[in-house]
């Protein structure tokens, strides 16, 4: 994923009441941060980004002299790790002359804003993020910079549980350390509010992959089935509901399990009126994944949840700063259901949100 530009970020005011955001054109490395950032933003291949992230690590170790050099003698591509793309972006950034790749590349990410623009503008925070710490790309302190840049007040950190090793899931003692530095970065961020969380694994018999105790030290808790997704209907049924009703889990995370794109993946059987009646009964919100692989849930099960009075939460699921940048998909989605903003429990202001979580 995306080492941050978001120290990079500057507010411009376009043709909406949201804040949207560009990069200033500067040295070669902030140049592949930027593409870096763009190329998530778009969901690009692990394998491209991976191409820049290796120039910019090769780029980091230059000075501007050595690579002024380099580059005027057309050869940057001979440096190992430096292809077309990524020497083109290099070769403008040091020459200070437009950058067609880069242009193409800001443009073609861009994400348009729908009948969702004003319910975005209302959101506060983004209740699901990912850092480092598990599989995301970006530090905590990134992830909450670039969400700072995007207008949110808050953002909710949400690594993966132990369970999920293949995620490098947090162990109890990892997730005490990470929120510690949650505590460091708290008090140098202010006004902006890091808030703890985790998404933690709903395991096959419905319990939780981490103990009451450290569950409870957490600000808001994404539950989320990761595993076992062909589970009989009967079975994943009681499974989520017995997540939902435990007292800890806030919303409930992408809730089909389904891929869209690529090879894709079908969503998983349950029966959705038993999960929506536990999701109002029980007061957890439902999530409305914006990562353009999953939007889930599916239009006819978000209308099922407005009739069951169900909360729903807006959330990018992001891995890297650029994906932060996901939420008017779940916007628009959830305005084309006839959601208003007050079901929407990250368009409340934070201690709104803890206060909330806290009398679950």
């Amino acid at each position: 994923m995306a080492r941050c530009c978001a120290s990079l970020l500057t507010p411009l005011q376009e043709h909406t009441s949201l804040t949207r955001y560009h990069f200033f054109m500067g040295a070669a490395a902030d140049a592949l941060r930027q593409a870096i950032y763009y190329l998530d933003r778009e969901l690009a291949a692990a394998q491209k980004v991976r191409a820049f992230q290796r120039a910019l690590g090769i780029v980091e170790e230059l000075d501007d002299e050595k690579l002024a050099n380099i580059q005027a003698a057309g050869k940057l591509t001979d440096l190992p790790g430096i292809g077309k793309s990524t020497g083109s972006v290099i070769a403008a950034a040091v020459a200070g002359t437009p950058n067609t790749y880069l242009d193409d590349l800001r443009e073609r990410s861009e994400i348009p804003l729908g009948v969702g623009a004003a319910l975005r503008a209302a959101l506060k925070g983004d209740c699901h993020v990912h850092s480092t710490w598990s599989d995301g790309g970006a530090t905590i302190e990134d992830m909450a910079t670039a969400a700072a840049a995007l207008g949110h007040d808050y953002v909710v950190m949400t690594d993966h549980s132990p369970r999920l090793t293949i995620a490098h899931g947090l162990s109890e003692e990892r997730l005490a350390e990470q929120l510690d530095e949650i505590d460091r970065l708290n008090a140098t961020m202010a006004p902006f509010r890091i808030l703890t969380g985790l998404e933690v694994d709903i395991l096959v018999d419905g319990s939780l992959d981490l103990s009451d105790e450290m569950l409870e030290r957490l600000d808001v808790v994404v539950a989320s089935v990761h595993s076992k997704f062909r589970l009989p209907a009967d079975e994943m049924t009681q499974r989520m509901v017995l997540a939902i009703a435990n007292p800890h889990v806030d919303v409930l995370g992408h809730m089909t399990n389904r891929k869209v794109v690529g090879s894709g993946r079908a969503p998983s059987e349950f029966d959705p009126d038993m999960v929506f009646a536990a999701c109002a009964k029980f007061g957890t919100a439902v999530e409305i994944n914006c990562r353009p692989e999953r939007q889930d849930p599916p239009e006819e099960l978000l209308a099922l949840a407005l009739e069951w009075e169900c909360l729903l939460a807006i959330n990018t699921d992001a891995h890297a700063p650029g994906q932060l940048e996901w939420q008017p998909y779940g916007c628009d989605k959830a305005v084309a259901a006839g959601v208003e903003p007050d079901q929407v429990i990250n368009t409340w202001a934070a201690d709104e949100l803890l206060a909330w979580t806290a009398s679950k």
